[in-house]
């Protein structure tokens, strides 16, 4: 029930006290069982033929004339409530579901199977099969932690997942607590968190895409136990040696998109973009409100003025056709396909799509089908109160593409500027980390993060891969928490064994290394793993996660004060702001 209390925090409007005078009153409806919200439920002002439904989130807004005093909740599936109206500005309506007697031990345990199921498996790198959360009007892909696996004596387990870098949780979650407000918890992807930051493991050589490192060492809040970071570091391409890219701006200019931290901020950061823009390159701009349109057809990078003048020009209004939209511009990224080139798509928007295809299932399969031509995607994320997180992450993932979110200009100059061949330029697709721990060494792992990422063992799965994609330059970051054999032996405590794809070659490649890591105390790790284990120690506080052991809020700022290094950018440096300021706010991090 009680994250659902948060969302009410956040539900805005008020309501004057009924007997008084007009005013609003809002609130949510929630099944009783389940805590999930229900959709649909017809609110009636007792004894009065006006009513509103609520919608898929469970929230409701109705006006009330003079002299109301109850609400009445309504649904064929659910037990009718009269409900009398006091003075709180928000309501939370449970509703007891209606169950036939002769079925009710059939439900109730077709419920706890369904329930144990979903907490112990994870879907195929995606949300769709986890479901959705939401907070106010914001929807997020929920999230059920890994647990420890537990390994026999003479039997190694494999922990696969998919490798990428989106980041979007991370300036997600700042814009949360810049608001002094509470972070959903499905919003918090601690591998995004995580990864947001750089890491200074060495490139590759020239010979190899990627190089794999291991560091083995205490794990700070659970005594006893050890922690194992794995680090990916790809080959970094020189800016004058990238290909040409086919960018397609896709524009949300919807009436979703008109307050300040939308368009505007949107249009700031294809600014910062297009000033990054070569001669070779082409760019295209399609803008969707109720109905798409080719604002700028293809177009030289050379011709930053022209394009400029186009993304100026956007004002908002309108309904949201997610779906013709993406048709047309991937569409117009098919027409100007640059053979061995970056061909990408670049969605910005809210993800509040409200006409055509607006489920995460449906989507999901629209972009399925388009990825095949060969086309990226590169979902961007603006905006609060009615973010579709869930969605855009879903479209970004199943569109072998990247996922980032734009809080401020800031954000857009690290992602467009700062991290230009990174985000745009892909340098393997299909990426997967199949990690087997030696059951000598290793008691028990617990991947840390990479909920939705975890690839399940699946022998009808055959060729088909889903995992990620990674940018030129990028180094991807994992952490297992260890419970060690005792006594530790000699051996490799694991073995890595990558799989990819190039952007130009249909064909699985292989990259496999041997762990034979030695541990140490965490106070003599290096500043990198100390900085990412306080990076996910405070994700794991932020989602309240039962695997915290003894780690608090303190411990965080301790080890992140000590492991700043080298701090390109003051992004480690702004992350202990942001620790002090949710240990300032948030007593139950104390």
């Amino acid at each position: 029930m009680h994250k659902f209390l948060m969302l009410l925090l956040c539900v805005c409007g008020s309501m004057a006290t009924a007997a008084q005078h007009r005013g609003w009153v809002t609130g949510a409806v929630q099944d009783s069982a389940t805590h999930s919200p229900i959709k649909d439920v017809k609110v009636s002002i007792g004894g009065d033929t006006v009513h509103v439904m609520t919608n898929q989130y469970g929230l409701f807004r109705i006006d009330l004339p003079e002299g109301s005093k109850h609400l009445l909740f309504e649904h064929p599936g659910y037990l009718s409530k009269s409900v009398p109206l006091n003075q709180h500005d928000r309501m939370l309506i449970e509703l007891a579901p209606v169950v036939k007697k002769e079925a009710a031990i059939t439900d109730i345990a077709r419920a706890k199977a369904s329930a144990r199921a979903a907490h112990s498996t994870n879907p195929n790198y995606g949300n769709v099969g986890m479901g959705i959360s939401s907070f106010f009007d914001e929807t997020y892909g929920r999230l059920y932690e890994n647990k420890f696996v537990f390994l026999g004596k003479d039997k190694s387990v494999i922990s696969s997942f998919a490798i990428d870098v989106d980041r979007a949780a991370y300036s997600n979650m700042r814009r949360f607590v810049k608001l002094r407000e509470p972070v959903p918890v499905d919003a918090v992807r601690i591998e995004e968190l995580v990864n947001y930051f750089h890491y200074e493991y060495p490139l590759p050589p020239r010979d190899s895409l990627f190089a794999i490192y291991g560091s083995y060492a205490e794990c700070p809040w659970n005594p006893g136990h050890n922690l194992l970071q794995v680090a990916v570091r790809a080959q970094q391409v020189p800016m004058d040696s990238l290909p040409a890219s086919n960018l397609v701006f896709l524009i949300d200019i919807s009436g979703s998109m008109g307050t300040p931290n939308k368009l505007p901020l949107l249009q700031a950061a294809f600014r910062v973009l297009v000033h990054n823009l070569r001669p070779k390159d082409r760019v295209s701009i399609v803008a969707y409100a109720g109905t798409p349109g080719i604002v700028l057809p293809c177009t030289q990078g050379n011709q930053q003025q022209k394009i400029l003048n186009a993304i100026d020009y956007l004002s908002a209004g309108g309904a949201t056709a997610g779906e013709a939209a993406i048709n047309m511009a991937y569409q117009l990224a098919e027409e100007n396909f640059i053979p061995g080139g970056n061909n990408r798509v670049i969605m910005a928007t809210d993800g509040d799509f409200n006409v055509g295809q607006t489920s995460d299932q449906d989507m999901e399969e629209l972009i399925l089908r388009k990825k095949e031509g060969g086309v990226l995607l590169t979902c961007l994320g603006f905006g609060m109160k009615d973010y579709k997180d869930s969605k855009l992450e879903t479209l970004a993932s199943k569109g072998n593409g990247n996922f980032a979110y734009i809080d401020d200009l800031e954000e857009a100059n690290k992602v467009f500027a700062r991290e230009f061949g990174s985000t745009l330029f892909t340098v393997a697709k299909d990426v997967q980390a199949e990690v087997r721990f030696d059951p000598a060494r290793v008691k028990a792992y617990r991947l840390i993060g990479y909920e939705n990422k975890v690839v399940k063992d699946d022998p009808n799965n055959g060729n088909k891969i889903s995992g990620g994609i990674v940018g030129s330059g990028h180094c991807v970051v994992a952490l297992y928490e260890i419970i060690p054999r005792e006594p530790d032996v000699e051996g490799p405590l694991a073995e890595v064994k990558m799989s990819y794809r190039t952007p130009l070659d249909t064909n699985l490649q292989y990259l496999e290394k041997n762990l034979a890591c030695t541990g140490t105390t965490f106070r003599d790790a290096s500043a990198d793993f100390r900085f990412a284990a306080s990076v996910a120690l405070f994700g794991m506080l932020m989602r309240k996660s039962t695997f915290r052991g003894e780690g608090n809020v303190g411990m965080v700022l301790d080890i992140a004060k000590h492991a700043q290094g080298k701090d390109d950018g003051g992004y480690r440096a702004e992350f202990l702001k942001l620790v002090k300021q949710v240990k300032k706010n948030t007593s139950w991090l104390k």
